[in-house]
């Protein structure tokens, strides 16, 4: 017989029954090795298995036996417990990694042959069955098939996965076990030295294949209803094999196909999935709960070896499986879908629950959610869509990011229609407008900045998204209407709650169940709190009308992505209408383009481009595109530079076409003249930003002669002065161009009656650029053209100066005396006529009747400009003419005392009463007169600083600034004593003036020219808080953006003088000692109650750009320059004092002098994704922590105890400011300070009692606060005597200013402490009407008796009416309220007074509720 002849090959007489007895002892799993010489019996033929496999098949289907194998096996005398045996021993064989092909071979082979045996009828009842041994022919598939590739996949994959599946907290280091079970695997890999050539491969994967096939046919008879683990094996291996090798094609699992025909493992792998959930294989939904358990893992491209699944690079198998995973899961849904519903409602809320940060895998999951929530009928989908919505509110990052994926993936399906089965209060869930409203917009305000940025970023997407019913419900959100919002917002205060800690859920898969989110902790409750910023309010806290406004703080929110997503989204509702292009709006895209941040920048160009591509005809819109993109052609990153660049290029310069190629129907070509037509109008003043960009591309050779030319050809056109524009900025870029146009332009701009302005400039600039090109006969046929327009003085100021630069150019000369000469000729003969025609008018008694206004001005401005040019040429009598016309018709008469002015009057002239436009243009004349001479510099610059001390024009004063500080860059030695005088402009009564002394102060400060001396800083200071915002902005952006990143040390180098400045404090002898005129100090005081906000305003944005390490030591330099000199009594401890420390405590107690180091992020999201990273934080948090502690303990403590000490003796009012500051400090240095105080116990007890006597009576004050409107009335003027009722514990009365004497002192707390010790006395000893008592009098107190309060009353009542002065414990009954008489009334017998201890007290209060 065949069967008995191949089992022959076996050899298993030769087989010891005792090695057999052991291998079934050992369960198959430490077997001792075969005797080698049965084993290369055995081995020498190489298919002595497939053989027998092929002898044994015949047995395995009953229609074809005619007798069973086990009675062959039992006639012939062949053991099948040996045949067992010696298959587990060749299928352990392959087990190593250092196996041989032959031996991986060998073992797939003897594996198919054990599950062939399982396979034939009447196994079970011959105990063929082991389980531990089938378990073992499953896993010898993976385990035979090369894995280093693998190995090395998966580890980078656990470090991914460690970096990116944050949620909320930052990743914990991995643990050491696990470390070196990774190390010892890499050793073993080290020592595989195996190579696999691809026919080895092949035969190996025919062999896996051939072991797949059986295992399926022996699953079709063979049940495992009985057998859990090895069902779990199964399926382990089938999920394994999914991703094993690509798929030609899609998978059809629709018909159902023959084993042997299937030719992928992946075909093979998802047929056994089919088979495994048959109810032959399990009771119920065990079984299947099984199959969808581990294709999760596959869905979420994960591997599940250990206990922590591991994520897999998303290869394209991998992508593959998880689409066949999902195709399955679809087909095994329409088969059995009543069954498998509630399994899908599991495998799809585990998708969620098991999602990591990372986008990819995040958007891979919500695709895989959104195919297997449309096989749910529409009550399961709105059950989904419920639950999703309470996903969201979850506490951890991911999972509100991946709620939002979902969102969106379920927007763009179309929205279902309820149906009969549908339960009534699910109905909302089903429409897109609950997704949009509810999940998305819902998340705008989310606590982390990652989950913010991501809802506004689908914001955007919804408005891109096919259906219009995302669409509509973004412009729900923008009604006016505020009535549905009640309808459209949930409440999330009853929402769901946190699944499991994030480290909990990191390293312990969940069972495959149901997740409720009921039971736990949700975001809803803190997000129902609302912070100061807005940044985590619920839902429904925003009405509709706020949305925009929302959306607008969104665009500033600190977080950078946040910006970012911000700007997309309003760049879509822009782009769809949903809001209106109204310059307001999008002023919102263009101020972004000056962002701090250099991603956002290129974002809101970005925007820009995207938005005029999508209303290139909108006016708005292309001016809101040119006030962003054009500046940022200047901006300090040259990144930024490059996409501004490239933006003006796209738009402008590629769409410039010459006359064959010019479209007027072309958008792009009309919205690039639009563009620079509205550089000719309304947006003049990007010029000279424009100017730069030209200046780059003229360096990187840009411009090509068919650019100029079409330029040329355009200016005959339409577009004539957008043309000129363009020529006057290429063309000093182009050697060639066509001379005749221009000139032909020039002519007709000379015959012209009316002159363009902006035309005729950059006409004449174009000249002055071929300049060098014209011959000699048309040059001075230019500059007799030229000259007799200037001496017509006819043109405007901006054509003057146009015309005099482009007379230099033609001037200009090889040789430098040719020019000289040229230009003293011609300018000169300006400078003549200018000074004839201000000798008339100046010097002439009638000179000044008819005065040409207009005429005089253009006179000055031309004497100016063309002065620069031949200053040899200006003579003395010149400088005396314009001198007259500034000389004041009124000089200011002081009041009485009024300080003189520090530079004196020009007394050589008559008072002059020209105009205010004329003075002001001969300042600007004059200043450029003292340019060239530094004699006239001397002497009148003296003159300018008066003018801005006491001039009353505002034209004339803001352009003495401008001179001043012209004249600081050509003389800075000289005039930079003056810069205490422009200095002083910061705080002028007009804004421009203010304005353009910031904007001129920060340019000399930029370029060095003035330094920070004096008191420079600190009236820059003040301008921060300016009452103009736009200045107060402008302020804090020259000196965080400008001058800061020039001198880091800038704000910690003044801000302790700050602090004494500020508060007009002169006493210490190293601060505040620069000299100021008492007009000085007033304009820029801010001392007092009054000014405290604009102080600490300063303080906190000085101290919001500090480093760690200037906060550090600032503290430190605040206890050793200030604190130290009031505690050695260098300062007097004086009401001026008093202050100071009010200041100085207040600022120490400031959130924002705390390190941040100390105080970590606020966030996770931009926690690093290093572990090494992490590690050094943390590392440096607590070495920076144990440094400030040590610093706070041995410096500060000691000096604030001790000024305490002196504060309580002084009884001064600045020691409330002390006590709130050490509560601030002991919340976070208490242990610190109890190892401090370890020594002096009273001294410990007496902080503590004292800090929370203050807590209590910080609380008095403020219902004190709240009653004092309705239940104390207005203080009557005089004295009164005020009786305690019986068992009332008073408040001390307030002495009576008009009563008070010439010895009073002047502490408060002294006066109440004094006025306490008579009204404690008793009226026996003490003649003078005091206080008195209904009981009789056992003494006299000395000091505040302790039963009294310690807070002083403000308003008291006389007569019948009485006041409830209300302590702790007040209201409760009548002995809680203080009668205060009149003093016309009899004085009533005196009682004693109810005097305990402390400790009785303390107790009592306990013990009585509040």
């Amino acid at each position: 017989m065949e069967l008995l002849r191949a089992l022959q090959l076996l050899k298993l007489p030769a087989v010891s029954t005792a090695w057999v007895d052991a291998v079934w002892e050992c369960e198959f799993t430490d077997t001792e090795p075969l005797d080698p010489t049965v084993e290369d019996e055995i081995k020498e033929d190489v298919n002595v298995f497939k053989k027998v496999y092929k002898q044994l098949l015949p047995f395995s289907c009953e229609e074809e036996n005619t007798q069973s194998v086990w009675n062959v096996f039992g006639e012939n005398g062949v053991s099948v417990k040996s045949l067992v045996a010696v298959l587990a021993c060749f299928v352990l064989g392959a087990k190593t990694k250092s196996s041989s092909v032959e031996q991986r071979r060998v073992s797939l082979q003897s594996a198919s042959l054990y599950l062939l045996l399982l396979r034939i009828p009447g196994s079970v009842a011959n105990k063929v069955f082991h389980q531990i041994l089938f378990d073992t022919c499953l896993d010898i598939v993976l385990k035979c098939w090369p894995q280093s590739s693998g190995k090395k996949r998966k580890k980078d994959a656990i470090k991914s996965s460690q970096a990116e599946s944050k949620s909320g907290k930052r990743p914990k280091p991995p643990k050491k076990v696990p470390e070196e079970m990774e190390i010892d695997e890499e050793e073993e890999e080290e020592d595989e030295e195996v190579y696999f050539s691809a026919q080895d491969l092949l035969v190996l994967r025919e062999d896996v294949a051939g072991l797949v096939r059986t295992l399926l046919k022996l699953l079709e008879k063979f049940s495992l209803r009985d057998k859990p683990q090895s069902a779990d094996s199964c399926v382990r291996l089938f999920t394994e094999l999914t991703n094993f090798e690509p798929v030609i094609g899609e998978l059809s699992f629709s018909e159902k196909r023959d084993v042997d025909k299937l030719q992928s493992l992946p075909e093979l792998a998802f047929h056994g999935l089919w088979l495994l959930c048959s109810s032959n294989h399990g009771e119920g939904n065990e079984c299947r709960r099984r199959v969808f358990h581990r294709l999760l893992y596959v869905i979420l491209m994960m591997k599940k070896d250990r206990v922590k699944p591991c994520l897999l690079t998303p290869s394209q198998a991998v992508c593959a499986a998880r689409d066949q995973a999902i195709l399955f899961i679809s087909h095994i849904m329409d088969e059995q879908k009543e069954v498998m519903l509630p399994l899908l409602k599991i495998l799809v809320q585990h998708i969620c629950h098991q999602m990591v940060e990372k986008a990819e895998y995040r958007a891979s999951g919500a695709e895989a959610v959104g195919k297997l929530v449309t096989k749910m009928p529409c009550n399961n989908y709105a059950a989904f869509v419920k639950w999703l919505h309470n996903y969201s509110l979850n506490t951890r990052v991911a999972f509100r990011m991946f709620a939002l994926d979902v969102a969106m993936v379920l927007l763009a399906q179309e929205e279902r229609e309820a149906d009969g089965a549908l339960e009534p209060d699910l109905a909302l869930y089903l429409s897109h407008r609950f997704l949009v409203h509810s999940v998305v917009y819902g998340r705008r305000s989310d606590v982390s900045p990652t989950v913010r940025a991501h809802a506004m970023h689908c914001l955007a997407l919804c408005l891109e998204l096919p259906s219009q019913n995302a669409t509509k419900c973004i412009h729900e959100l923008f009604s006016s209407s505020s009535t549905t919002g009640s309808q459209t917002m949930m409440e999330t205060g009853h929402s769901e709650q946190t699944l499991k800690r994030p480290e909990t859920v990191q390293r312990t898969a969940l069972t495959f169940r149901t997740i409720d989110l009921t039971k736990h902790k949700s975001l809803g409750a803190a997000s129902r709190h609302c912070t100061n910023d807005g940044m985590s309010r619920d839902a429904t806290a925003i009405e509709y009308q706020e949305t925009l406004a929302l959306f607008k703080q969104r665009v500033s929110d600190p977080k950078t992505n946040v910006r970012k997503c911000a700007l997309e989204t309003i760049m879509s509702l822009l782009k769809h209408g949903v809001i209106t292009c109204s310059a307001e709006n999008l002023e919102i895209l263009s101020e972004r383009c000056r962002d701090p941040a250099v991603s956002v920048k290129k974002k809101a160009m970005q925007c820009l481009m995207d938005l005029l591509t999508a209303l290139p005809d909108n006016i708005e819109v292309q001016e809101a595109w040119l006030r962003g993109v054009v500046p940022a052609v200047m901006d300090s990153e040259s990144s930024v530079q490059d996409k501004a660049l490239e933006c003006l290029n796209d738009k402008i310069i590629t769409h410039i076409k010459s006359q064959g190629s010019y479209r007027h129907d072309n958008a792009s070509q009309r919205v690039a003249w639009d563009l620079l037509k509205l550089m000719c109008d309304k947006c003049q003043d990007l010029r000279r930003y424009f100017s730069k960009a030209f200046s780059i591309w003229s360096r990187q050779e840009k411009f090509s002669a068919t650019l100029v030319n079409s330029l040329i050809w355009h200016t005959e056109r339409d577009h004539a002065a957008a043309a000129w524009l363009m020529l006057a900025k290429v063309s000093s870029c182009c050697a060639k161009l066509n001379m005749g146009t221009i000139l032909e332009a020039w002519d007709r701009t000379v015959r012209s009656p009316v002159v363009d302005v902006a035309t005729t400039g950059h006409i004449l600039t174009v000249l002055g650029h071929i300049a060098a090109s014209l011959n000699d006969d048309t040059k001075s046929r230019i500059i007799d053209d030229l000259m007799g327009w200037l001496k017509s003085f006819s043109l405007p100021l901006e054509v003057i100066s146009a015309s005099v630069d482009a007379l230099f150019s033609l001037g200009q000369a090889d040789n430098i005396k040719e020019t000289m000469s040229f230009l003293n000729k011609y300018c000169g003969e300006l400078v003549s006529v200018c000074e004839e025609y201000l000798s008339t008018v100046l010097l002439n008694e009638r000179g000044a009747e008819n005065l040409n206004e207009d005429l005089l001005v253009k006179h000055l401005y031309t004497l100016g400009v063309s002065s620069l040019h031949c200053p040899a040429k200006v003579q003395k009598r010149v400088f005396l003419l314009v001198q007259s016309i500034l000389t004041t018709s009124e000089q200011p008469v002081g009041g009485e005392g009024a300080e003189l002015p520090a530079s004196q009057p020009l007394s050589q002239f008559k008072p002059s009463s020209m105009p205010t436009v004329v003075r002001a243009h001969a300042v600007i004349t004059l200043g450029k007169l003292c340019l060239q001479h530094e004699e006239l510099m001397m002497r009148y610059v003296p003159a300018f600083a008066r003018e801005l001390e006491v001039g009353m024009e505002l034209a004339v004063r803001s352009n003495v600034v401008v001179v001043l500080c012209d004249l600081c860059v050509r003389y800075p030695n000289t005039v930079s004593r003056y810069i205490s005088n422009i200095s002083a402009c910061l705080r002028d009564t007009e804004p421009i003036i203010r304005e353009q002394s910031l904007i001129m102060l920060t340019n000399l400060l930029q370029e060095e020219f003035v330094k920070w001396k004096g008191s420079l800083f600190f009236r820059f200071a003040v301008a921060l808080v300016d009452p103009d915002p736009s200045i107060a902005d402008l302020c804090e952006y020259c000196l965080v953006e400008l001058l800061l990143k020039k001198n880091p040390l800038m704000f910690s180098q003044h801000f302790i003088e700050c602090i004494l400045h500020f508060n007009a404090y002169e006493k210490h002898k190293k601060y505040n000692r620069f000299t100021q005129t008492e007009r000085e100090k007033s304009r820029f005081s801010l001392k007092g109650q009054m000014n405290q906000s604009k102080r600490f305003r300063i303080y906190r944005f000085l101290l919001k750009h500090f480093t760690d390490e200037q906060r550090f030591n600032i503290t430190t330099r605040i206890s050793q320059d200030v604190l130290a000199c009031f505690v050695d009594s260098e300062l007097p401890l004086d009401s001026e004092g008093a202050e100071l420390l009010a200041d100085v405590f207040d600022v120490l107690s400031l959130k924002e002098i705390k390190l941040i180091a100390m105080s970590g992020s606020s966030a996770s999201d931009d926690a690093p994704e290093d572990e090494m990273a992490v590690a050094k934080a943390v590392l440096q948090k607590k070495l920076v922590s144990q440094v400030q502690k040590k610093n706070f303990v041995e410096n500060m403590i000691p000096m604030v105890i001790a000024l305490k000490n002196m504060l309580e003796e002084k009884r001064l009012p600045v020691l409330k400011h002390l006590m709130s500051y050490l509560q601030v400090a002991m919340q976070d240095y208490r242990s610190e300070v109890k190892e401090l105080f370890a020594g002096d116990e009273q001294l410990a007890a007496e902080v503590e009692y004292n800090l929370k006597m203050f807590e209590k009576q910080k609380e008095q004050q403020e219902l004190e606060q709240r009653l004092s409107s309705f239940i104390l009335s207005p203080r009557t003027k005089g004295s009164a005597t005020a009786s305690p009722a019986p068992g009332v514990r008073g408040t001390p009365l307030p002495p009576q200013s008009a009563q008070r004497p010439s010895n009073t002192p002047k502490s408060a707390d002294e006066l109440r402490h004094r006025t306490f010790t008579g009204m404690l006395t008793p009226v026996g000893q003490r003649p003078s009407r005091g206080v008195t008592s209904s009981g009789p009098s056992k003494g006299v107190y000395d000091g505040r008796a302790i039963s009294t309060p310690q807070e002083s009353m403000n308003e008291v009542t006389f007569g019948e009416q009485f006041s409830a002065i209300c302590y702790e414990g007040a209201g409760k009954s009548n002995e809680n309220v203080l009668h205060l008489m009149s003093p016309e009334h009899e004085t009533p017998a005196p009682r004693q007074w109810n005097v305990e201890s402390p400790i009785v007290r303390k107790s009592r209060s306990k013990r009585r509720p509040l």
